[in-house]
């Protein structure tokens, strides 16, 4: 009798254990999918701010959005000709469908160079 009230509590015991698990678990799930989604609706806002400032001074090209980065050591850049005026912090957007990279300045807010690129992807 004494065995099977032991081998009950005990069975509870694993039972609790595992519910008090799978809660912080799926509490732990719904936080990092609620903070991946708040990333991503910022990257988007952020690509549609620089699309915007962008677009104020150069017709980009509809419907293509483009690949960015961001210029972090222009001393290593400054053999490509494209980025001879480049400074830390300059936008680099690369329209891949059109064939076209802009160089921006978010901090004069000013295009600093346009060149044509050679799409080499053949689909």
């Amino acid at each position: 009798m004494i065995y099977i009230k032991k081998n009950k509590i005990v069975n509870i015991l694993i039972i609790f254990i595992a519910l008090v698990a799978l809660s912080f678990g799926a509490y732990f799930y719904y936080k990092l999918h609620k903070i991946e989604n708040g990333e991503d609706i910022k990257i988007q806002k952020e690509l549609d701010s620089l699309l915007s400032k962008v677009g104020e001074h150069y017709l980009v090209p509809f419907g293509e959005e483009p690949t960015i980065a961001t210029v972090s050591d222009p001393e290593l850049l400054k053999s490509q000709s494209f980025f001879t005026l480049s400074e830390k912090g300059d936008k680099v957007l690369i329209f891949t469908k059109s064939g076209r990279a802009v160089l921006y300045r978010p901090s004069i807010d000013k295009i600093i160079e346009i060149v044509f690129v050679k799409n080499t992807l053949e689909y």
